[in-house]
């Protein structure tokens, strides 16, 4: 390849960003570092720093095909944060609006590992490494549970 890729940055589509960002900064701890927005006060665009990554978000812009989960009615992906403490996250995350999706338990990949759907439609895969588990013994483990 010649193009060497940088970076790769999440860019979340939903209605309300405004709402969304102030989620985020109760739910994860982000920390806003940019926001344009229009006269009638749509953003247009704006980061998000959660640890070390920056996600990008904006509002819906129907009129350009760009919609969120809410309009589509769910999403096709989920964001995977990886912390210290998964319980206590998830715990935060519902108590800032969050509706669990999965709840926390210990998984056969070698991590404790929930997940929560945000207000505006986005799930968010959250774990806490508990074990190391080679890619061999991850996929006897996942054979067993293999429904066949």
């Amino acid at each position: 390849m010649t193009n060497k890729i940088r970076e790769v940055f999440p860019y979340l589509r939903v209605r309300r960003a405004a709402e969304a960002i102030a989620f985020y900064q109760r739910a994860f701890g982000a920390v806003e570092t940019m926001r344009l927005t229009e006269p009638g006060g749509r953003v247009g665009h704006a980061e998000i720093r959660i640890g070390p990554a920056t996600i990008m978000l904006a509002d819906e812009f129907p009129e350009c095909g760009i919609v969120g989960p809410e309009t589509l009615g769910g999403t096709t992906c989920s964001i995977h944060l990886h912390v210290d403490d998964v319980d206590a996250l998830i715990r935060q995350a519902v108590e800032a609006g969050a509706t669990i999706v999965r709840e926390p338990k210990d998984q056969f990949y070698g991590e404790r590992s929930g997940s929560v759907r945000d207000p505006f439609g986005h799930e968010w895969l959250l774990g806490s490494h508990i074990e190391d588990v080679s890619p061999e013994e991850m996929q006897k483990r996942y054979d067993k549970l293999a429904i066949r």
